[in-house]
């Protein structure tokens, strides 16, 4: 038998977020650990993020939900980098996902180890640019919104991260630096 107060959060005026949560959960601590290097830090930027979102999510229209959730977590992790300013140790892959995707993904341990340390020693600005474009996969002109600048400073910015990539001793000799390619 279903309690009455799980109903309510399914049912409930809470439901459009818990149903956003659950939905994109997965997807916003990704993203977030491709921005801190940290699992337990992208844990707890998605979870601070969230309960600042919950607030106001009455007056988040849902076909910009996701551009405000992502927004808010770029914006906090930023707080976050310039309050701690401290080097992390990164973990090799994310807990319970696999080192072989079908789409584009690691392709082993070695490759995600290479690129995350590589991402790490990125300018905050220039990792957050390659995580949301690359690998959210959005456009220049969204990114720019998302961390309120212009699509040129994105380009730009891109650009310098992609050519440190490059040249990244953890990537030098690594087969992913012939896979970062053109910024554009």
């Amino acid at each position: 038998m279903q309690h009455p107060h799980d109903r309510e959060a399914v049912d409930g005026p809470d439901s459009d977020f818990t149903r956003f949560v659950a939905a994109r959960w997965r997807a916003l601590t990704h993203t977030a650990y491709l921005l801190t290097g940290d699992f337990h830090e992208a844990e707890d930027l998605v979870q601070t993020t969230l309960s600042r979102v919950y607030v106001h999510w009455r007056r988040v229209r849902p076909e910009t939900a996701e551009h405000y959730v992502r927004r808010a977590l770029v914006n906090n992790n930023r707080s976050r980098y310039r309050k701690r300013r401290i080097t992390h140790l990164l973990l090799a892959v994310l807990p319970e996902s696999p080192a072989v995707t079908d789409d584009g993904g690691f392709r082993t341990a070695d490759d995600s180890d290479a690129l995350m340390d590589a991402l790490g020693d990125l300018p905050e600005r220039q990792r957050a640019v390659v995580v949301l474009r690359y690998w959210e996969d959005l456009s220049a002109e969204e990114v720019a919104q998302t961390l309120g600048c212009s699509v040129g400073t994105v380009k730009s910015q891109a650009s310098r991260a992609l050519a440190k990539l490059r040249t990244h001793p953890a990537l030098a000799e690594h087969p992913l630096a012939s896979r970062l390619g053109d910024p554009r």
